[in-house]
């Protein structure tokens, strides 16, 4: 019986010993046809969708990227009315914390507004963020919900200063949008050096960039807070005092992007790209149509790497605005943030 049961367990610890588990591609490259299959197609992917000259652009060495932020904005909107009155309101900067994760080429990431928990605001505005990006091309998709307190500066001729400090709650706005976009030099030029992390300019150098874009816009102004005085300036088609907007927008977006490294681990980034398309929804009206779309997007940042790649800084700069135009009402609204963030790279595998 003590044979019996010594056999058994050699049959069994033999073939798992013999069987040790590998995940690097070599290994799982001879489990069989398929395996090595998948990975000769992985291969090629890499090679094809990360493909750079190496005297511009190189790895970190490291898959993972992990970094803690934090961010400011300041909101600004403004409305041109008929019989030239002029309608312009900001908010007062909030600030958000964040935590990112980025493996390989797919970062996601969370930030909260913590202006209001100190009680500088009562303001309440959440982003969530998705983002794809390899040396090929970029991929976003992003949420932002909005319920904020503003301050009117100006209400009136607009010829006149801004005088006004007339606090204002009646937003609600909501925007969410999927963007992708190619790199036509993308070789030489990573914005993922300056933007994600991921790769290292070694060289100043810059791309054309062209893609898609869908955004959904839901906004709301609710004015029948104001004093009664200035409702009469509202125009009187606008139902009940509300300036609304639901709409989806199919656009082209076209931009540059360069990388000046000026020292070595330091790297300067710009990026401007215009969204020019079609709007299709309610702006303001009852009545569903087509109306031209426009947003642009800029942003830049000074980005710090150590010696040895694992820790990284920077520092990011972003401006958004949006125009809406509907019968004779003339919309302009969007943000300026900063940013600042401190990460570190490092493998699990």
């Amino acid at each position: 019986m003590k044979k019996l049961i010594l056999l058994a367990l050699l049959s069994i610890l033999i073939p798992v010993k013999g069987l040790a588990i590998s995940f690097a591609l070599d290994s799982i490259a001879t489990w069989g046809k398929f395996p090595r299959f998948v990975v000769d197609t992985y291969r090629w992917g890499d090679k094809f969708f990360n493909g750079y000259d190496t005297l511009y652009v190189k790895p970190t060495g490291y898959k993972f990227n992990a970094k803690l932020t934090t961010d400011s904005w300041a909101d600004g909107y403004r409305f041109l009315l008929p019989n030239h009155t002029r309608i312009y309101m900001r908010s007062d900067p909030s600030t958000s914390i964040g935590a990112h994760l980025t493996y390989l080429a797919v970062s996601a990431g969370y930030d909260v507004n913590i202006s209001n928990v100190f009680g500088h605001e009562k303001r309440a505005r959440q982003r969530m963020k998705f983002g794809f990006s390899c040396m090929l091309f970029s991929a976003e998709a992003y949420l932002i919900r909005n319920d904020a307190s503003v301050t009117i500066r100006q209400f009136g001729d607009r010829h006149s200063k801004p005088n006004y400090h007339l606090p204002f709650d009646g937003i609600d706005n909501t925007t969410w949008g999927i963007d992708a976009y190619y790199y036509i030099s993308h070789k030489r030029y990573s914005e993922a050096a300056s933007f994600n992390y991921s790769r290292l300019q070694r060289r100043s150098h810059g791309s054309l960039y062209v893609g898609m874009s869908y955004y959904n816009q839901q906004l709301s102004f609710d004015f029948n807070g104001i004093p009664d005085e200035l409702k009469w300036r509202l125009p009187k088609y606008w139902d009940d005092n509300h300036y609304r907007v639901d709409s989806r927008n199919y656009a082209i977006r076209l931009g540059y992007g360069y990388n000046w490294v000026f020292a070595p681990g330091w790297v300067l980034g710009v990026s401007e790209s215009p969204t020019i398309g079609l709007r299709n929804g309610y702006v303001n009206s009852d009545m569903q149509k087509y109306s031209f779309s426009l947003y642009n997007h800029l942003k830049c940042s000074v980005t710090w790497n150590s010696p040895n790649m694992r820790w990284f800084a920077s520092a990011v700069g972003k401006m958004e605005l949006a125009l809406i135009n509907d019968r004779d009402t003339h919309y302009a609204g969007g943000l300026v943030s900063t940013e600042a963030l401190i990460g570190y790279r490092f493998n699990l595998w």
